[in-house]
């Protein structure tokens, strides 16, 4: 091995969180009463939840299978946006936050993350590792944002790339290179560290980056997609780290 590793970019779900097995529709309604309640808390004309919540429900689900079509990711805050505009509601910025956070927020709290975390990525950057994400994701960075700060993440990861704002999906390379460029990276020197075998794993090799696949069950054992490194858990990285940057 000749290039030495100066940066780690991760994927976050399921790999820096782990949010498990999960209720879609569970969370999606949850989450659906609380941005009801807090748009009621504002005095704003309402139709019932039942309508409330099937208006949102469609208009999300047309965005993310047009997302998956056209190969371009969406935001759902504008999706939020389109839909407070038709029931008359002139939200500000802040609002629009709060509101997206309110929709979040149940998914939020499925969120795990494997002990000592903090202290490993603390150990990466003190050693002189650059640190980031980029995340497939339609919930908006500054939701995904204050999860971070509330789990005591985000300033151990200046770069974080969300796919909502770049508007392109792993495996595109743009929101690679995006992570690359501003993290100051080269691709061979750079690992990603991922959990999806096609977004992850295939993205990042095309990027030129050196893959390494989370797979804690080993379910990906015999896949064709061969990343140059799996792990069963992030502390892993340490090991892979020093087998590049071994004094010479």
């Amino acid at each position: 091995m000749t290039a030495r590793i100066k940066g780690i970019l991760f994927d976050l779900g399921d790999t820096l969180l782990d949010f498990g097995s999960v209720d879609v529709n569970s969370l999606f309604e949850a989450g659906g009463r609380l941005a009801y309640d807090y748009l009621h808390g504002l005095n704003l004309s309402l139709p019932g939840f039942e309508k409330f919540h099937r208006r949102q429900l469609r208009a999300i689900r047309w965005n993310y299978f047009k997302s998956r079509v056209t190969r371009r990711e969406f935001n759902s805050l504008d999706v939020i946006g389109r839909m407070a505009t038709r029931m008359g509601h002139d939200l500000t910025a802040d609002q629009m936050i709060e509101l997206s956070w309110k929709w979040y927020e149940p998914l939020s709290r499925c969120a795990t993350t494997e002990p000592g975390l903090r202290e490993l990525l603390e150990r990466f950057r003190d050693g002189g590792l650059k640190l980031g994400l980029i995340s497939n994701t339609f919930v908006p960075g500054e939701v995904l944002d204050r999860h971070l700060e509330q789990l005591g993440l985000i300033d151990l990861l200046p770069v974080r790339v969300y796919s909502c704002n770049v508007r392109y999906r792993k495996p595109h390379g743009r929101v690679f290179r995006v992570a690359m460029k501003q993290a100051g990276l080269r691709a061979d020197e750079t690992l990603f560290v991922g959990d999806s075998l096609k977004a992850d794993i295939l993205g990042a090799r095309r990027a030129g980056m050196i893959a390494v696949l989370k797979d804690p069950a080993g379910r990906h054992d015999d896949a064709k997609i061969r990343p140059a490194h799996r792990i069963r858990k992030l502390a892993e990285l340490e090991d892979i780290v020093r087998q590049y940057n071994r004094p010479e």
